[in-house]
């Protein structure tokens, strides 16, 4: 759970800060920002994927896993999903309430693949780079939200320690059913798709990694058999 306990206190910490500036960051810092970190989570991704020990078995989790992702378009059911909690609470004057910055703010912190993927790491294998890198974007993210947002932002901390905590302590009572070559396989495969969020922070590419997100769950199954 150290790795969700840091994620609230840099929210917490970044939500007072833009609470304080009210002008925000400026455009161009924040874009270096997150390129620099971008490329920090390109080379946590290479690392994780180098502890994969049968490539075919990341290459047919891939490929089972993209299919179940793409036929689900999950990455447009979660899109889906954020746009119409925000609109419950968007008021039509335009003014901004104490809901919109919390809903706002939980679903950008929340809703993602590496939300996901890095609570599983945490969970599966201790591993909590993932949830670190998360955590500094977010630190960069509420301190914007909340200087343009208002205090709403800084009570989405708790929602993001309820919803990835909640991830990490499942996680972590699936473990143990799990053999050591299963959870190398699985940390493999969720290091592609760091790899992918990193590139995307770069703005490389725009892949749809929560389409991926299947390819997560398919090695323990392939392990018994490969």
């Amino acid at each position: 759970m150290l790795g969700v306990l840091v994620n609230v206190g840099t929210v917490l910490i970044g939500s007072m800060v833009g609470l304080l500036l009210k002008r925000g960051i400026p455009q161009r810092l924040t874009e270096a920002l997150m390129t620099g970190i971008g490329l920090c989570t390109i080379f946590i991704g290479i690392s994780g994927a180098l502890k994969g020990e049968n490539t075919l078995v990341l290459i047919l989790s891939m490929a089972i896993g993209t299919v179940i992702g793409t036929l689900l378009d999950i990455d447009k059911q979660l899109n889906r999903l954020a746009a119409h909690v925000e609109s419950r609470f968007k008021q039509k004057d335009g003014k901004i309430t104490v809901a919109e910055g919390f809903v706002t703010a939980s679903l950008l912190f929340c809703v993602g693949a590496m939300t996901i993927v890095g609570s599983l790491q945490a969970g599966l294998t201790g591993d909590y780079e993932m949830l670190y890198t998360k955590s500094t974007l977010d630190l960069i993210s509420s301190c914007v939200l909340a200087a343009s947002l208002g205090i709403g932002v800084l009570f989405a901390d708790v929602f993001v320690f309820v919803f990835q905590g909640g991830l990490v302590l499942m996680a972590g009572i699936i473990a143990p059913f799990l053999t050591e070559y299963a959870v190398n396989e699985m940390t493999c495969a969720g290091s592609v798709l760091i790899i992918a969020l990193g590139l995307n922070l770069i703005g490389v590419t725009k892949i749809k990694v929560a389409n991926y997100l299947p390819v997560i769950l398919i090695p323990p199954f392939l392990c018994m058999f490969m």
